[in-house]
C-alpha cells in the first residue's frame, strides 16, 4: 500500500487521463475485438496463439481470484482513494489483475513473436505500461499486477513454445480439445461449490462462470474449425476484409447485446452468453463467410477447391 500511497500524492489530472486510456489496452472489448480482426483477416495461426494464452492465463486468474478473494485496495484501506474514474471498470476481487492479465496475453505473444526489436520493445512497453495504469489509478496492489503479469508471460512462454503441437499435430487435437473443457468444467464446478458455501458471493461466481464459459466455447470453436471447417482467411479485394471485420464485430456486439435481453443475468446467464459468443466468433461468422466467398465462384462455373 506504501507505494500506491506514493502514486497517489503524484497524481494530476493529466496523468489521471494519461493512464485511464492506458488501462484500455487491457479491457475484455478490445482484446477480442483486436484477436476478431487477426482471426478473420490476417494470421489466423497467431491469432490461435493469443487465443489459447488469454483463455487459458484467464481461467487461471479467475481461480486465484474467488480461491484468494483480496479486496480491493480501497476496502483494505478506507484512507486510501483510487482515481474515481477507474472504479466502475474494477469488479471484482482485486488479486490478480485482470486487466494485466488481458494486455500481457496480448501483447507478450506479440513480442515473442515479431522479428523486430523495436516492435518487440514497445510491445513490452505496452504490458508494463498497462500494469502500472492499474496500479496508478488504485485499484490494484503491486502484487496484483506482478502476479498476474507472471502467469500470462507463463502461458504466453509455454503456448508459443509449444505452438507446433497444439496447431499442427493432428493427433493431439482432441486430448487438448478434452483437457482444455475439462479445466474449465472443473474451475466452474469449483465456482459453484464456493457459491453454495457461502464464501463467494453470485457475482463473484458468475465472472469466475463467465470465463469458464468462453474457454469451453474457445475449446469446442478451435477442434471443429481445425478438424471440419479450416477456413481461409484471405479475400480477393482488401476491401472485403474490412466489410468482413465491421460486420463481424458488429454483429458480435448485437449478439452480446441479444443474448443479455433473452437469457437474463442468472448464475449461468454469462457461461452461456460467452461460450456462444466465443463459438460465434471461431465457427459460425467464419463458414458464413466462406460460404459467401464461394457462391460468386460457383454461380460463375469455377470449381471450389
Amino acid at each position: 500500500m506504501n507505494f500506491l500511497r506514493f502514486l497517489e500524492g503524484i497524481r494530476s489530472p493529466l496523468l489521471n487521463g494519461f493512464f485511464q486510456f492506458i488501462t484500455y489496452f487491457g479491457q475484455e472489448l478490445l482484446i477480442i475485438a483486436f484477436i476478431c480482426t487477426l482471426y478473420w483477416c490476417v494470421n489466423k495461426r497467431f491469432a490461435y496463439i493469443l487465443g489459447f494464452t488469454y483463455f487459458t492465463a484467464g481461467l487461471c486468474v479467475q481461480t486465484l481470484k474467488i480461491t484468494f478473494r483480496i479486496p480491493r485496495p480501497w476496502i483494505l484501506d478506507p484512507n486510501f482513494h483510487p482515481v474515481k474514474s477507474a472504479v466502475p471498470a474494477a469488479t471484482g476481487y482485486s488479486f490478480p489483475s485482470g486487466h494485466t492479465q488481458g494486455a500481457t496475453s496480448l501483447f507478450a505473444p506479440l513480442a515473442l513473436h515479431t522479428k523486430k526489436r523495436i516492435m518487440s520493445f514497445c510491445c513490452i512497453c505496452a504490458f508494463l505500461l498497462v500494469g502500472f495504469s492499474r496500479m496508478y489509478l488504485g485499484v490494484h496492489t503491486p502484487k496484483d499486477v506482478l502476479v498476474s503479469m507472471g502467469i500470462s508471460l507463463l502461458f504466453a512462454w509455454l503456448i508459443t513454445h509449444f505452438s507446433s503441437v497444439l496447431l499442427d499435430k493432428k493427433d493431439y487435437q482432441k486430448y487438448i480439445f478434452l483437457c482444455l473443457t475439462s479445466i474449465a468444467i472443473l474451475i466452474s464446478i469449483y465456482a459453484l461449490l464456493l457459491l453454495q458455501s457461502g464464501k463467494i458471493s453470485q457475482k463473484y461466481a458468475s465472472d469466475c462462470l463467465k470465463a469458464c464459459g468462453a474457454g469451453i466455447g474457445f475449446a469446442f470453436g478451435w477442434y471443429i474449425e481445425q478438424t471440419y471447417l479450416a477456413f481461409d482467411v484471405k479475400t480477393k479485394h482488401i476491401y472485403t476484409q474490412f466489410l468482413k471485420v465491421i460486420v463481424g464485430l458488429s454483429i458480435t456486439f448485437l449478439i452480446k447485446l441479444v443474448l443479455s435481453y433473452f437469457i437474463g443475468n442468472n448464475i449461468f446467464a454469462k457461461m452461456v452468453e460467452y461460450f456462444i459468443l466465443v463459438l460465434w466468433i471461431l465457427v459460425i461468422y467464419p463458414y458464413c463467410f466462406s460460404q459467401i466467398q464461394k457462391y460468386p465462384l460457383q454461380k460463375s462455373g469455377n470449381s471450389i477447391e
